[in-house]
């Protein structure tokens, strides 16, 4: 007879959803913008843990409920590659914040199931945002059950101290010094004017008979 012990655990514990949960270009674009620029501002943090559509697995029983949340941030884990998160496997520590990105696919049953496995899991804060409506909804946990943000424009998250604003309409979100999340493209194109900048910097030196690399740097 065949036990669960006799099953390879890469097969149980599967890295790959049914369906891919980034079902449209502005999903795709949302999630890759706040995983990355995440892992920008925590690059410097070897103890947070940042991933994007990762499948999670809260519990070692494999009929218990997983998902793939479209960003996840966890405090107090290494950062490194996995296949999947295996709470269990992790000192038993949860996600500590959760993004996901409304799409027409999702239904209000899988929010409530997902509402329902994060309150269970412990999972600190959840925003989900429709980029088709600029509906953004934030909850925090207090105490032993998570809690709906009153007003979430201009909200600063208390773990990651991001701010959301949207008093525009669409969401921007900024970091702690300021700056908005980009998007690639966007990163992309603020590096070349920098080097741009630079480069005219070091013409201008260089006309005023000046090596630009014994110029003070500031």
């Amino acid at each position: 007879m065949i036990t669960l012990d006799d099953i390879d655990e890469d097969i149980l514990y599967s890295d790959n959803e049914v369906t891919s949960l980034a079902d449209n270009t502005k999903h795709f674009q949302w999630l890759v913008m706040i995983k990355e620029n995440l892992e920008i501002l925590f690059a410097d943090r070897q103890d947070v843990f940042i991933a994007g559509d990762l499948l999670w697995y809260p519990d070692a029983e494999p009929l218990m409920a997983s998902t793939a949340p479209d960003v996840v941030v966890v405090f107090g884990r290494p950062k490194g590659d996995r296949k999947s998160y295996r709470q269990w496997q992790e000192n038993g520590i949860p996600p500590t914040v959760v993004f996901e990105i409304l799409s027409q696919n999702t239904t209000d049953i899988e929010r409530w199931r997902r509402l329902w496995l994060y309150q269970e899991c412990k999972v600190e804060e959840y925003y989900t945002y429709d980029p088709e409506t600029y509906v953004l909804e934030g909850l925090i946990r207090d105490q032993n059950q998570v809690v709906k943000i009153a007003e979430v424009n201009g909200w600063v998250s208390p773990r990651l101290g991001i701010k959301f604003d949207t008093s525009q309409g669409e969401l921007v979100i900024y970091r702690p010094d300021g700056k908005r999340f980009l998007t690639s493209v966007q990163l992309y194109a603020e590096l070349e004017l920098e080097r741009r900048r630079a480069e005219k910097l070091a013409d201008y030196v260089r006309s005023l008979g000046i090596d630009p690399d014994n110029f003070p740097k500031t």
